[in-house]
């Protein structure tokens, strides 16, 4: 019966849309794969810089390991299939990743994985010698999938890994294991993190390898004092298990973090004494100085507001800080440090001039000068010739919603030169080789598939042309969608960005109604081309456009401590923009957004009654409840999010109350007059789905006009088909009831 009504519900969608031109419905979206583009702009360079690897299918069905050439596309099995076979199983070994050795004659294979936290960062190794074809497993000794990390020493004779919390050296030729540390437990963590240094700053690998092969250099957690969660899992099996974890809430006690160095034969770890209460301090960074066994450590205060770097020989045990980097607000790590001149200098991404820019910083920090100038953003590197001394990356010095290649020299005077075809308005996005010399190169904008091609440095020369997908170029035209519209707006002292695409066969003097679909600042992402398909969490645009609405999509940006009321303050100056153009019906717009986006359409419903209905999905509306919780698939805590993150309260609960409550919509919930759609699913791993019936209940308790999705067994949005087309109708039919005067569905009343 169910299958039979929304077979009967799409094909009414279906009909509705098909009226004038052709334009993709939702069932096409879904099922027929409409307009299907080729991508290839991601490629796993190899160390020469010269050639990239990749892993392709074979006429047997099996796996090989290629290679290409980036200059003339010329390629070669690498490593055939027949050698990536268990000599115990007899079966091909699964292939998850790979990484050479740094002469290219051995290859390091993963396998058999699991997930810790948010990424399947354990497993098991193999190495495979590809001159001999020996393959050999690593790690043996350790239970099944338990190794982590595991990566070739510089000369290629051993690997190292991490095992249950300890570190390990192998020596390949003759199968020789030497446990690093042997103090691992489930309180002292060796060579990985805690959920604190992977939520924060991105840390998961916790060793690294001297240049000469000699020694280990690692990070060491001890989480004892620090309190322990337990969490209830009902997903990963049949009956519930229970997982314990060290959790630091706000203001308590966090692990205590230090580094130090081991000898690869064994025996004690050298501590480096870094000055500071390791409780209330963090080493979100440590790597060698090229070429000598110096230690570069970045030590951040708990504020983050002030980065300190350190430098130590092996052998030593006092650090010399040799820059300190501060903020008024906070920080972030430093994570494409490069070495100049014989370790004369490094480069340092900072906004000291109130724009992120790259810096040449002198070894004993006495010169800071800067590599890239002006008022706009260094936005990331893409890669660097340090023979020819040039860095090339990302900015967008003249609009946001568009993206260009720029180079600068390394010891110039800060000037900045474009790279990216001039006649290429748009995104650009480049996979560089590690000599800087070729780059798998990717153009598109609203209009515009990915076109691909191979480019040469100096110069950004053209090569060859690996795919422009011309023919889902002349799909999406065939389909007669009117063009995005780009305007800016003003909001004080903020220019902000924003598009419009008006409904196919558009009238002027026609009022329409109009759906606002927003998340957070979206400048970069304005000008991509979007593929018409269906979405798990945001209105379908095509389907929208085919129907007589009107899609707006502003930008924002906030102020920290009033997240809210930034919002507020940047959609509504963009919404009268489109108004005073005359052909919007002020009484039918809608508001919709996901996650963050579901958390500002509801504090908008708490501000104005401007909008007919709004849909918000997995929100966050009470601030205060939300701190305290966690992440249930990873167990990471989530008040680092409200502190310093995407909520930006600036703050703890108890040290300024009043902006959680402010910025929670539920306070305020008996303001709203807007019919209000919530969709929310139980399983939700990234906001709690007590939210969502915190919101509901709410809503109900009060007699506001409020219904809830939820689909079982489901994440943060649906993601198995049927429901994906469920929500879709449902919300289009909430949305055309309130904003066109269509009737209410039956699952409404």
């Amino acid at each position: 019966m169910k299958k039979n009504l929304l077979l009967t519900l799409c094909c009414l969608l279906v009909a509705a849309a098909m009226n004038a031109q052709h334009i993709p419905t939702l069932e096409e979206a879904v099922y027929g794969g409409l307009i299907r583009t080729q991508g290839g702009g991601s490629v796993n360079w190899m160390k020469d810089g010269e050639h990239y690897s990749k892993m392709e299918r074979n006429a047997e069905g099996t796996v090989d390991v290629m290679a290409y050439s980036a200059k003339d596309n010329s390629k070669e099995v690498l490593i055939p299939a027949s050698k990536l076979v268990n000599p115990e199983t007899g079966k091909p070994i699964p292939v998850r990743s790979f990484a050479f050795s740094d002469d290219n004659q051995k290859v390091l294979i993963y396998t058999n994985t699991r997930q810790v936290g948010r990424y399947d960062t354990r497993g098991d190794y193999w190495v495979l010698d590809i001159q001999s074809g020996k393959l050999q497993q690593v790690g043996k000794h350790c239970p099944e999938a338990t190794l982590m990390f595991a990566k070739f020493s510089p000369d290629g004779t051993k690997v190292a890994y991490v095992s249950q919390n300890n570190i390990y050296a192998e020596n390949l030729a003759d199968g020789k294991v030497t446990p690093l540390t042997t103090d691992g437990s489930d309180l002292i963590v060796n060579g990985t993190f805690d959920w604190v240094y992977e939520e924060e700053f991105g840390c998961r690998d916790g060793f690294r390898w001297s240049p000469d092969s000699k020694y280990i250099a690692y990070w060491q957690s001890d989480t004892e004092g620090t309190g322990w969660f337990d969490i209830i899992n009902n997903v990963d099996a049949l009956y519930p298990t229970i997982q314990r974890f060290p959790y630091p809430k706000a203001g308590t006690t966090n692990s205590a973090v230090k580094v130090g160095y081991v000898s690869v034969e064994g025996g004690a770890t050298t501590w480096v004494n870094i000055p500071g209460d390791a409780r209330e301090h963090y080493i979100p960074r440590m790597e060698f100085i090229p070429g000598c066994n110096e230690l570069f450590i970045q030590q951040m205060n708990r504020p983050q507001n002030t980065n300190k770097v350190w430098t130590i020989q092996i052998g030593g045990t006092e650090p010399t800080n040799i820059f300190t980097d501060t903020d008024a607000a906070w920080l972030e790590t430093n994570d494409n440090i490069h070495w100049l001149k014989n370790n004369q200098y490094f480069t340092w991404e900072s906004e000291r001039s109130g724009y992120r820019h790259l810096y040449r910083v002198s070894r004993d920090g006495k010169e800071i000068i800067p590599i890239t100038k002006g008022d706009f953003d260094y936005i990331r590197e893409v890669g660097m010739d340090i023979k020819k001394g040039v860095v090339y990356f990302i900015a967008s010095p003249d609009n946001f919603t568009q993206r260009y290649l720029y180079e600068a020299k390394l010891f110039g005077k800060g000037e900045v030169k474009r790279l990216s075809p001039m006649d290429q308005s748009g995104q650009h996005s480049y996979s560089m080789s590690p000599t800087g010399k070729w780059a798998v190169h990717t153009f598109s904008n609203t209009e515009t598939p990915p076109v691909i091609d191979m480019v040469s440095f100096p110069g950004h020369k053209h090569v060859r042309l690996i795919t422009d997908n011309a023919e889902a170029k002349q799909q999406y035209q065939a389909l007669g969608l009117q063009p995005k519209e780009f305007f800016q707006v003003r909001s004080d002292e903020l220019l902000l960005d924003g598009w419009m695409i008006k409904p196919a066969n558009f009238d002027p003097n026609k009022k329409y109604p109009m759906i606002v679909n927003f998340y957070e600042r979206n400048s970069e992402t304005l000008n991509k081309y979007h593929m018409p398909e269906p979405h798990r969490s945001t209105i379908d645009y095509s389907m929208y456009l085919s129907n007589g609405y009107i899609v707006f999509n502003p930008d924002n940006r906030y102020r920290d401590g009033y997240p809210g009321e930034s919002c507020y303050n940047c959609v509504m100056p963009g919404i009268q923009e489109v108004l005073s153009r005359g052909y919007v019906d002020e009484k039918k717009i809608g508001a919709q957004g996901h996650s963050w986006g579901g958390y500002q359409v509801a504090y908008l419903a708490t501000r104005t009654r401007l909008f007919a209905a709004i849909e918000s999905g997995a929100p966050v509306v009470n601030m205060f409840s939300a701190y305290g919780g966690i992440r249930w698939g990873s167990g990471l805590a989530r008040s680092f999010q409200y502190e310093h993150t995407q909520s930006r309260l600036g703050a703890t609960p108890w040290s300024d109350p009043r902006r959680y409550y402010e910025n929670s919509p539920l306070f305020l919930m008996d303001k709203v007059e807007t019919p209000i759609l919530i969709m929310h699913n139980d399983q939700d791993g990234h906001v709690p789905w007590y939210q969502g019936i915190e919101y509901f209940v709410a809503l109900k308790r009060l007699g506001k006009p409020a219904w809830m999705l939820n689909y079982t067994g489901e994440p943060h949005w649906p993601t198995k088909t049927p429901n994906k087309l469920d929500f879709q109708i449902r919300m289009k039919q909430f949305f055309d009831h309130f904003l066109k005067g269509e009737p209410m569905p039956k699952w409404m009343k």
